[in-house]
């Protein structure tokens, strides 16, 4: 197994993603929007394979979470509540020749520094004593603050429009829902409400491919308990470690996944605790997951700000404003760690006759060792070869049947392949990450022993019966 260093190993990545359909930069074919991410059909599969799971494990295993999908827009008062206007924002300088602004806690902490205790002012202090400059070596100003909420207008009417923000996080959508849930389901605490959906932020300097963008998509769920220091704690704990296993259920190998909990100075004031779970990027460590003990703090807000009850009616009639546990990640960024934790290299390649080398000599072989419950293709099926019209044929009928019976077992992303030879095959579903490939060859045809089932990770081949394929490939992949 070779290893690449971090540096290469993230630029092969990217460079897989665009040549296999992944991911492509947003507005390409105009040069591009800095920020912005398209996913192409194969990444659209292993998104949706990974929001589903998250579905599947917070909310349709469980009896206490409910699912929405609240409104993109929201009324400016909810932003206010929130705090939001007032405090979410980052130090900024910005380059006095070019006018590109940047995060100055990013630039310190390029240049080895740790900001987590620094004011903006103590920011500037520092750049000026170590005189500091921009990327392009110009001058900076001095860090000023910036409201990273993305503004818009609604309105037909320009100039009569109503200034609204797209919003910076899905969590205030449950929130201000929180009394329709009451009044609707009748749940009784603890309970949670789950959701995904897109949220926007006007990072300055996005950057690490999908890891800081202007435009994603988060899994959250706010799970509601009594306002007890003793359940707060229990049900934190809870959703601290349900939220780990989630993450290494992805198929991440947990050396790379680590807890931290936030210092005194990262905590929003009315935070009671806060950890984050960090992968280890070829860019550090950053912040994956993160599980957030909020207090009372977002239902007693939207009560102030709204005038409407927030409280929770126990039977015996008390009110009580219940305490909020909140676990909540960017699919986006689950979406490039599984992606960078399953890129492996190694020489199991074999060169096939006619491409210019010798027939068997090694070569790189580059594969995604994703998990067989997420990969965009769980089973490739070819005929041995494209220009014999039975093996075709009986390739085809196993293809189709596969399709609906997997199907029955939940296992969606079945393809059929017969471009180039069966070398290329492989070389392109490992690529891919595709775990099995399923050949048809004389042997199926003449003597009725089944097909060949190739394993991504080894290579190694296996006959299974075609009675026994569909069992055989469901106790592989459902987990």
């Amino acid at each position: 197994m070779t290893e690449k260093s971090d540096e290469n190993k993230m630029e092969a990545l990217v460079a897989l993603c665009k040549r296999r359909g992944f991911v492509f930069q947003g507005s390409e074919i105009y040069g591009g929007l800095a920020g912005t991410w398209d996913f192409g059909p194969l990444g659209t599969l292993l998104n949706n394979n990974i929001k589903n799971y998250w579905w599947k494990r917070f909310v349709e295993e469980r009896e206490d979470i409910y699912g929405i999908d609240a409104s993109i827009l929201m009324h400016p008062r909810v932003w206010e509540a929130s705090g939001h206007t007032e405090g979410f924002s980052d130090p900024l300088v910005e380059d006095k020749i070019t006018h590109k602004r940047y995060r100055a806690d990013h630039l310190l902490e390029d240049a080895g520094i740790d900001t987590h205790n620094m004011s903006v002012k103590e920011m500037g202090e520092k750049m000026r004593e170590l005189k500091m400059k921009s990327p392009a070596g110009n001058e900076l100003t001095e860090p000023k603050v910036f409201n990273l909420l993305v503004a818009a207008g609604i309105g037909a009417v320009e100039g009569q429009k109503e200034s609204v923000y797209l919003r910076g996080e899905i969590t205030q959508g449950v929130h201000v829902n929180f009394k329709n849930i009451l009044d609707s389901m009748h749940p009784k605490l603890p309970f949670g409400i789950a959701q995904v959906g897109k949220a926007f932020r006007n990072e300055i300097v996005p950057g690490n491919f999908l890891f800081r963008v202007r435009e994603f998509e988060q899994m959250e769920l706010q799970y509601y308990v009594r306002p007890n220091a003793e359940e707060g704690k229990k049900q934190y704990e809870f959703w601290k470690e349900f939220s780990m296993n989630w993450y290494k259920g992805l198929g991440i190998n947990p050396e790379n996944l680590r807890f931290r909990q936030h210092e005194e100075h990262e905590r929003a004031h009315y935070a009671q605790d806060a950890w984050d779970i960090e992968y280890k990027t070829p860019f550090g460590w950053k912040e994956a997951w993160g599980i957030h003990h909020r207090g009372d703090w977002d239902l007693s807000r939207h009560q102030q700000y709204s005038g409407i009850s927030m409280e929770y009616v126990e039977d015996t009639g008390t009110k009580i404003t219940p305490w909020i546990i909140e676990t909540s990640g960017g699919a986006g960024r689950a979406f490039l760690f599984t992606l960078l934790d399953a890129y492996t290299e190694d020489d199991m390649g074999a060169t096939a006759e006619g491409e210019g080398k010798t027939a068997g000599t090694k070569e790189k072989r580059v594969f995604l060792k994703l998990a067989p419950s997420i990969a965009p293709y769980k089973v490739a099926v070819f005929p041995l070869l494209k220009n014999k019209p039975a093996l075709v044929e009986k390739a085809r009928e196993i293809f189709t049947s596969l399709k609906i019976e997997l199907s029955k077992s939940g296992i969606q992303g079945i393809t059929f392949d017969d471009n180039g030879n069966i070398g290329k095959r492989y070389r392109r579903q490992d690529e891919i990450g595709t775990p099995f490939c399923v050949t048809i060859d004389f042997e199926t045809l003449e003597k009725g022993t089944g097909v060949t089932v190739r394993d991504r990770d080894t290579g190694k081949q296996e006959r299974v019966s075609e009675k026994d394929l569909v069992s055989w490939l469901v106790g592989k992949i459902v987990r």
